[in-house]
């Protein structure tokens, strides 16, 4: 089956997202495992009325309660659904990728996404952040960037950017973008990932990376940083460590991945927009995200009647 596994980044987390894994009883021994790792009880998120949701989006939590979903997630459906020939990953989705890919264990996977969060929000300013920018070139944004001392921190399609920076770098170019009749939009992300700005948060992320546990993954990951497929963990430690302070072309990665085979993708989420933009870019390929689906049978059912 032409089948691959996409792994989201922070932004589309809410607070009922392990409601799918209530009733799954090979979910219990994950989840009490991620919880532990985590440092929160994570199927008491959506019932806990003294949890603040705005909470979601920190990024000490956002970053392994992110992991925390997919890794549990996967843990489940794998023994299910038939082996993807890929997985790929989008920002801190790329480190839940290799330890759904057997790289690491899932309290591994979630105590370096907890590391990496606190690594990236050392080394920012207080008011970093990043933005959307759609309908421009790339030399338009670049221009703009090279104006404001902003960064593009992630290319989703060819006028379809992420950038990075200090908000007093960000509100004049998100200005001047719509001048120029661009849509901009400010995410809730409060570090100015994947750009120069972090490059002290990469190097200290290397050195945790190489303490950790590792497996080669037993299924191959693409790069977010150039699309190649990655077989061994000493290339995983690099990449995942250089993407932190540098662009990630996940335009590239969709199209690396179409040209090894995929035709099925499934997200992990939470969220859709890695299918959506999959759906965009590459029209021939089915692609949803268990964000889409009531029940893990459901999402069992697709992947099995598309892959046919």
């Amino acid at each position: 089956m032409s089948f691959a596994v996409l792994c989201s980044g922070q932004g589309g987390q809410q607070s009922a997202m392990f409601d799918i894994l209530a009733h799954d009883a090979d979910a219990r021994s994950s989840l009490d495992a991620a919880s532990a790792a985590a440092g929160i009880d994570l199927t008491s998120i959506a019932r806990d009325a003294s949890f603040d949701a705005s909470r979601l989006f920190e990024n000490t939590i956002a970053q392994p309660l992110v992991c925390a979903y997919q890794a549990v997630l996967w843990s489940s459906l794998a023994p299910r659904l038939a082996p993807p020939i890929l997985f790929a990953g989008y920002s801190v989705g790329e480190l839940a990728a290799y330890g759904c890919a057997g790289s690491l264990s899932i309290s591994d996977t979630i105590r370096l996404a907890r590391e990496r969060a606190a690594a990236m929000t050392a080394a920012s300013g207080t008011d970093d952040g990043l933005v959307a920018l759609r309908g421009l070139t790339r030399t338009a944004v670049e221009a703009l960037c090279g104006t404001h001392r902003a960064a593009i921190a992630i290319v989703n399609g060819n006028d379809h950017f992420i950038i990075g920076g200090s908000s007093t770098a960000l509100e004049p170019l998100m200005r001047e973008a719509i001048e120029k009749g661009a849509s901009a939009q400010r995410l809730p992300v409060s570090v100015a990932a994947h750009t120069p700005i972090l490059a002290s948060a990469s190097e200290h992320f290397r050195g945790v990376l190489q303490s950790a546990r590792w497996c080669d993954p037993s299924i191959p990951v693409l790069a977010s940083i150039d699309g190649g497929a990655v077989r061994d963990a000493t290339t995983a430690i690099d990449v995942l460590a250089r993407q932190v302070s540098t662009t990630i072309q996940w335009a590239g990665c969709m199209d690396s991945a179409f040209e090894r085979g995929t035709r099925v993708c499934l997200e992990l989420g939470p969220g859709h927009a890695l299918a959506r933009m999959m759906r965009e870019r590459h029209p021939a390929v089915e692609a949803r995200s268990v964000s889409d689906f009531r029940s893990l049978d459901a999402v069992i059912d697709w992947v099995a009647r598309v892959g046919r």
